[in-house]
């Protein structure tokens, strides 16, 4: 490597450049425009990342705001259904008036698991405290102590996570002499 002559402290970097040869001035030139446009590139890049960031932040508060919206037209429409069997309610019979609901029922039952709720009826199922919350006991002799024997209440599940349990009256065995036949 070829010596370079030792700069004066005084000397400013382009004075020293105007005395330094042809080649190491290119060569100087050559660095300070890589330089800018590496920095103009970094620039865009930074700009390009925060447009992205502010763009990904949007979409994500968007699909927050809307995520039920499916689910929401549904719920709608049935709820349209019970308006009708409401206002219908004095003028049929009620005959007509209970099979309405149990078809609006069953409607609200396939929305609900289109979207990943599923109904827990857990009639005449062995009690499972991570589905079921007990409310009473019966005694009863007809069924194993344990087994359902009355659901106050439905439960929910949304996809494997429980969202409410099933309220539920359950079976034990009856008490010496006191055998109630009723569940």
């Amino acid at each position: 490597m070829p010596e370079t002559p030792a700069q004066p402290e005084d000397q400013t970097p382009e004075e020293a450049s105007a005395e330094a040869p042809a080649d190491e001035v290119s060569e100087l030139e050559a660095l300070r425009e890589e330089a800018a446009t590496l920095e103009d590139r970094l620039m865009r890049a930074l700009a390009e990342t925060e447009n992205v960031r502010r763009r990904a932040e949007r979409e994500r508060d968007d699909a927050t705001k809307y995520a039920i919206t499916g689910f929401a037209r549904d719920i709608v429409g049935i709820a349209d259904d019970l308006s009708r069997a409401v206002g219908s309610a004095g003028e049929s019979d009620p005959a007509s008036v209970f099979e309405g609901i149990e078809m609006t029922l069953r409607s609200l039952d396939t929305a609900l698991e289109r979207y990943g709720i599923i109904c827990i009826d857990p009639m005449d199922e062995k009690f499972d405290h991570n589905f079921h919350e007990a409310m009473f006991e019966v005694e009863t002799a007809e069924k194993e102590p344990g087994t359902v024997v009355q659901v106050v209440q439905r439960g929910y599940r949304i996809h494997d996570r429980l969202l409410r349990p099933a309220r539920v009256g359950v079976a034990k065995r009856p008490a010496s002499g006191n055998i109630d036949t009723e569940a």
